[in-house]
């Protein structure tokens, strides 16, 4: 009797091994949770884009530049976006007229100038009475200029016959309009209020935060879905969020870099980023009665058509900031 011959158990394993190897190489690599950010080009707005940089987040951040606040807000209702840059008066608005969304962390305050051409005489706010004023239209900016105009007793339109004649541009456009003489000031964002300065077509009048909203906060915006029903990866996010931004805070030299060089793409300076970071400061935190605020003088002078001011805390939804920053051992 022949006996068969078998293979050695140490030869078995090891050919067992190797195919499960194998096999296993042939799995695909579970795929990254994705989640979708719409932002603004804009120096105040880099932390939220430097989230797309970090590679232990365990998310894959794609991010989208808009133009404007309200592009965001469209997107977002569209189902296009799940986290969105905006400043509030985009998530008001967009709150008011019946978007699904949170504000769950505020991530910049300031960010806004007023900036006047050098042979125009402007030195103070009335000192505009009869002259054209540039500003973008949905942007935190032309909140806090009727805000500033109110409260000096001056009226306006962009239709000739009121004190100041206002004329709605992008913000690009704002500074070339203003180095060409078409307009006599501007409400200005930044770091395009901080060009016009340097550049020399432009002397800032002022900061406009003696107001009732104070320094303008930006909100970040989540979708109620992303938020509600993806719980996990929102919190990923967020935490990816304010590991951004407590990197730009604690190294201003990356965030200067990361601005200057990737979101701006080496056009602009960083004289440019340093003065306008001087009037704006990355943040993490959004206190419900300022939005509340900033609403009802969007109501009160005409900025946004709203049927009612959306109560400030039915959307600001601030649990995932709060136990991101205690994970992460921020105060």
């Amino acid at each position: 009797m022949t006996r068969k011959k078998t293979m050695p158990q140490k030869t078995l394993l090891a050919a067992l091994m190797a195919a499960s190897a194998l096999s296993l190489a042939a799995l695909p690599a579970a795929a990254e949770d994705v989640v979708r950010l719409g932002n603004l080009k804009l120096a105040h707005f880099g932390a939220v884009s430097y989230t797309q940089m970090l590679t232990d987040c365990g998310i894959k951040v794609e991010e989208r530049i808009f133009a404007k606040g309200p592009d965001i807000m469209q997107a977002m209702v569209a189902g296009e976006l799940d986290v969105g840059a905006t400043a509030s008066e985009a998530a008001i608005s967009g709150r008011a007229a019946g978007a699904p969304i949170y504000i769950v962390a505020g991530f910049a305050k300031g960010g806004a100038r007023l900036v006047a051409a050098p042979d125009a005489k402007v030195t103070k706010v009335t000192d505009l009475k009869g002259k054209k004023v540039g500003v973008t239209r949905g942007g935190i900016q032309e909140v806090l200029l009727a805000a500033e105009l109110a409260q000096n007793n001056l009226t306006w339109s962009d239709q000739p016959g009121k004190d100041v004649q206002i004329v709605y541009l992008n913000y690009p456009d704002l500074n070339q309009a203003l180095m060409l003489k078409q307009l006599d000031a501007i409400m200005q964002t930044e770091p395009q209020g901080s060009q016009a300065v340097n550049g020399g077509f432009g002397v800032e009048v002022m900061k406009p935060y003696d107001t009732a909203i104070g320094s303008p906060v930006r909100t970040l915006v989540m979708s109620e879905e992303f938020h509600d029903k993806h719980k996990a990866v929102a919190e990923k996010f967020m935490r990816c969020f304010v590991k951004a931004t407590k990197t730009f805070i604690d190294k201003p030299e990356v965030a200067s870099k990361y601005v200057r060089e990737t979101l701006f793409k080496k056009q602009l300076t960083e004289a440019d980023f340093n003065s306008a970071m001087g009037n704006a400061q990355y943040s993490y935190d959004i206190d419900p009665a300022q939005i509340q605020i900033t609403g009802e003088t969007m109501a009160k002078y005409g900025v946004s058509k709203m049927a009612k001011v959306p109560t400030a805390t039915d959307y600001v939804k601030l649990d995932l900031l709060a136990d991101a920053k205690k994970d992460l051992g921020i105060q």
